[in-house]
């Protein structure tokens, strides 16, 4: 069978291939164990913001990482399929992606690393995932197929460059576009510039202070998440924190965008979104509309916080709701 080839085969693929529940956890692992060489080595920064991967032109980057005066990277190309770790110096390694388990897997990155001079240590519990999964010595074999991880990699793209154009248009604090490996899922957030109340944490396998800082401030964050166990759907999403009331009703758009009780935020299915004449504007929409309500709903300081542009989609003021 032919797999999935970027270019030649849809913009925005069919994601619910018969193993990708699978793919989609043992990538989740994978990045894990990358993105905590990244934050056993970098300086803190707020909200954590110094732990997160970056979508590149072949998957995934954790952009340069600095052991001393000596920077390093490690990328997922998710086209040939291969982690590949270089460094600043010249020196670098690499090996493929295959299915298999944690601890080989662990073992070889590790030893990747120390080819290029890299000593780290790493917390091997395996973060925001309910299960207790220890990546350096869990012996389950993990099922990775390439074509989902292409097909993934192909919607992370489109993903990272329409939220990266709905952050432009906010003139206020906004973070980067991330991928977070915690929960495999790409977001962006914008600031009202307000203090929020202080997070109740309980993140499973997570120290109550990182949510407690994520979310120190109000915040309208946006992304999409290919979907786990507990909720086996790829869909965007939106949330608020704190959550201002009203917000479950809000008239968000498109028509297949929810309120969903269970992650106390709107989603809109993936496959929604495939299937539509215009992807492209269904995203826009939710993203512009769920901000709206957001926002106006929380009394934001708006004028102060949007660049005074055209919208390019509808947003439909957020009335009073009874």
């Amino acid at each position: 069978m032919k797999g999935f080839i970027p270019g030649q085969s849809e913009t925005w693929p069919p994601l619910n291939t018969p193993d990708w529940q699978a793919s989609a956890r043992t990538l989740q692992l994978w990045t894990q164990l990358v993105g905590k060489t990244r934050l056993a080595l970098s300086p803190m920064m707020n909200h954590w913001w110094q732990v997160p991967l970056y979508v590149t032109a072949r998957g995934l980057t954790t952009s340069p990482i600095f052991e001393g005066r000596r920077a390093f990277s490690v990328d997922f190309d998710l086209l040939a399929h291969r982690l590949e770790i270089r460094a600043s110096d010249g020196t670098e390694d690499g090996f493929e992606l295959h299915s298999g388990t944690l601890a080989d897997f662990y073992d070889r990155y590790m030893e990747g690393l120390r080819r290029i001079g890299v000593e780290v240590r790493l917390n091997p519990m395996a973060s925001e995932i309910e299960e207790t999964i220890l990546l350096d010595s869990d012996r389950e074999v993990r099922g990775y197929d390439p074509d989902w991880g292409t097909r993934f990699f192909t919607v992370l793209l489109q993903v990272d460059r329409l939220l990266k154009e709905f952050r432009a248009r906010f003139l206020g604090k906004a973070s980067p576009v991330h991928f977070f490996w915690g929960a495999l899922d790409i977001a962006v957030t914008r600031f009202s510039g307000r203090r929020a109340p202080r997070h109740p944490g309980g993140v499973p396998h997570c120290p109550d202070r990182v949510p407690v800082e994520a979310y120190s401030h109000e915040v309208s964050s946006a992304g999409f998440w290919p979907g786990d166990p507990s909720f086996p759907t790829a869909a965007f999403y939106s949330y608020a924190y704190p959550q201002p009331p009203g917000f479950e009703r809000a008239p968000v758009l498109p028509r297949s965008a929810h309120y969903e009780p269970a992650t106390r935020g709107f989603v809109l299915p993936y496959e929604a979104v495939r299937t539509a004449p215009s992807p492209d504007f269904e995203v826009r929409l939710f993203l512009e509309t769920t901000y709206v309500a957001a926002a106006q709903l929380g009394s934001w300081p708006r004028k102060d916080l949007e660049r005074p542009a055209e919208r390019e989609v509808p947003a439909p003021e957020v009335g009073a709701i009874t």
